[in-house]
């Protein structure tokens, strides 16, 4: 039982002496860091569902450099968006400035729910008043009170 256990660490051990030590992404971790805070809010233009830090396509991974090239000449977040943005349009932004070209976009959820619900009140009102005006003869009456009689013997 003892033989296996120390094979396996003398095994673990040459395996580490091998492995080396994992480099850093970028030399600078404050470049990485403002990097991947500003990809998490740009699209993937190749992916689309997906932002720029999480996606594995060529050309996000170029537009990693692009960003981290921009941080070490000093560009601001705003501006490195508006690079962006002036690049590629609002599309890349996942939250595009409201501005008269995007209130559609920003206010149209809320257009759509009100218009929802003003068509479902006023589609319950009428059912109601169709249902409340449909009333029974004075025969259908009688009948429907005799089956019910003989139904309760």
């Amino acid at each position: 039982m003892k033989a296996p256990a120390a094979l396996l660490l003398a095994a673990l051990i040459a395996a580490d002496a091998f492995a080396g030590v994992a480099q850093p992404l970028a030399e600078d971790p404050a470049v990485e860091q403002r990097m991947i805070a500003i990809s998490e809010e740009v699209r993937c233009l190749v992916c689309q569902n997906e932002s720029l830090a999480g996606s594995r396509s060529e050309l996000a991974q170029d537009l990693r450099r692009e960003l981290r090239t921009l941080i070490r000449a000093g560009r601001s977040d705003d501006e490195i968006r508006e690079f962006m943005v002036s690049r590629y349009g609002d599309f890349v932004l996942y939250r595009p400035r409201v501005k008269p070209t995007t209130w559609l976009l920003w206010a149209g959820p809320f257009v759509l729910m009100v218009t929802a619900v003003v068509v479902l009140l006023v589609y319950l009102r009428r059912r109601n008043r169709a249902v409340g005006e449909e009333h029974l003869t004075q025969e259908e009456s009688r009948r429907a009170d005799a089956l019910l009689e003989e139904g309760a013997k």
